[in-house]
């Protein structure tokens, strides 16, 4: 025992020097083999069940779990005018009210019992009902998920609840100055009658009754309008079989999902000032943005993150947070569209007197991202962010699930089946000569719209050091944004 310590000491001894030389004396020196990943192919997992539904069935024995989740063609924009709200309450309350066989109580005592979750929303594209529970249960969780789907009860006082919930929250629309800028961010970005602009009011909540649910829950939650992703602790035979019965013998009749509405009106140039007494102004930079299947989408993403998406890399962080000291968080976005053009977003929040400066700083680097080349140093960090996260999407036998899902829910699987595959492709080839083309492109100044929401008087006097004009930034001039009354949203006086 002695001797056999004593060699591998030794051993250890003599290979400690060769070991040491090998480790870099900095960080930066590290290197590391290229990584190899490929995805997995979405076409391994579909399956087109004879209830209606396609579903993707990813079988993972690692763990006693098994996830299901339904995505519904629906949302937001199937609201009837002046119902406002009725497609989130309804997304809400499918698990939350009750069904026909077991009252809202019963219902959360026995998920509670089995140490499950369910789980219902609407949101402005589409609703989702889930459930994830342990593989011992799963015909238990499958009864249950089928009451929820086809006979939710909407129990009165579960309804009144919501109500007084919403109407609370109402009451405190104008408090945070973060919750105006988002409302009249979107009022901007999309027009005031683009369906995503129609926010609830004390009188849509208010006229909103148990027919108006049932209604809408029948018109929508149908096998033909779901897509479905299930993961976990299971015989793939055997799931495919239990979903079809799941589905099958539907109790009542649907309608065929509707197009997502594209008719979204971009604001006219200007500043858009908001008075609000707070001593920060919030900003928001905007500029009509693109669809994700634009061939310009990949050069765009890399834009944006050098410009502003990527964090304290980004040039936009850089100037006004870390050289200016001018806010804490500054940023920018542009993701694409699935069914409209999305918005392009440089933001940030700053104190009122340099909210005007901080204004002018961004448009310098918005335009001298289109009038100058990137550096090598830029592109190669902007471009291994998206390639070196790329397996994200698929860490987990779930996360494989769900996003084949949505692809097969937004169309894409079917019109672009090698997105996933060809991704990493197609961000490695983008080029500088790319980026400046579609900077100069889609950052056009003259289309500019700027949101501020603040003081509005402190924001004006702006920086005696820095003296920047409303007119100085945008030929649009200012424009006025009265507060709206929070439970009619209507302009107050």
């Amino acid at each position: 025992m002695k001797t056999n310590t004593i060699v591998f000491w030794l051993l250890l001894a003599l290979a400690l020097p060769s070991v040491a030389a090998e480790i870099p004396d900095r960080p930066e020196k590290l290197t590391f083999p290229k990584l190899t990943y490929e995805p997995p192919n979405g076409a391994e997992y579909r399956v087109p069940l004879k209830s209606g539904p396609v579903a993707f069935v990813v079988p993972n024995r690692e763990l006693p779990l098994v996830s299901i989740s339904i995505l519904v063609r629906t949302g937001k924009y199937n609201e009837p005018k002046g119902k406002e709200g009725l497609a989130a309450m309804t997304g809400y309350l499918l698990s939350k009210g009750g069904t026909q066989n077991r009252s809202a109580e019963e219902l959360e005592e026995r998920l509670a019992f089995l140490a499950a979750g369910l789980t219902s929303s609407v949101g402005d594209t589409s609703g989702s009902v889930g459930v994830n529970l342990l593989s011992k249960d799963l015909d238990e969780g499958l009864t249950m998920l089928r009451e929820v789907l086809t006979a939710p009860r909407f129990q009165k006082d579960r309804i009144d609840l919501y109500k007084t919930q919403q109407l609370q929250a109402m009451k405190q629309r104008n408090d945070d100055s973060r919750n105006i800028e988002r409302r009249e961010l979107v009022r901007l970005a999309y027009g005031d009658r683009f369906f995503r602009s129609q926010v609830t009011t004390k009188a849509s909540i208010e006229s909103i009754n148990e027919a108006d649910l049932r209604g809408f829950h029948q018109a929508w939650f149908h096998p033909r309008n779901f897509v479905v992703a299930v993961s976990g602790d299971f015989d793939r035979k055997t799931m495919v079989a239990k979903l079809e019965a799941l589905f099958a013998k539907w109790p009542y009749r649907a309608q065929a999902a509707k197009p997502v509405p594209t008719d979204k009106q971009f604001a006219k140039p200007g500043v858009y000032l908001v008075d609000k007494e707070v001593n920060q102004g919030r900003v928001d930079i905007m500029l009509p943005g693109i669809l994700r299947d634009n061939p310009d989408y990949y050069a765009v993403q890399v834009m944006n993150d050098i410009l502003g998406g990527g964090g304290f890399t980004s040039r936009i962080t850089n100037r006004v947070r870390s050289d200016e000291g001018l806010a804490y968080s500054a940023y920018s976005y542009c993701p694409g569209g699935t069914y409209f053009p999305r918005t392009f977003v440089a933001g940030y929040q700053s104190k009122s007197r340099t909210v005007l400066y901080a204004a002018q700083i961004v448009l310098e680097e918005m335009r001298k991202i289109t009038q100058e080349q990137v550096t090598d140093k830029e592109i190669e960090t902007a471009k291994a962010s998206y390639i070196q996260t790329f397996p994200q999407a698929f860490e987990t036998k779930t996360a494989v699930a769900s996003t084949f899902a949505s692809e097969e829910f937004t169309g894409r699987l079917a019109k672009n089946p090698a997105y996933y595959k060809s991704f990493r492709a197609k961000i490695a080839a983008v080029t500088k000569d790319d980026i400046q083309r579609v900077a100069a492109k889609y950052l056009t100044p003259d289309k500019v719209a700027i949101l501020v929401v603040g003081n509005k008087e402190e924001i004006l006097k702006g920086h005696p050091d820095h003296p920047v004009t409303v007119k100085s930034l945008t030929s649009g001039g200012l424009k006025e944004v009265p507060l709206r009354d929070p439970y009619t949203l209507k302009p107050l006086k």
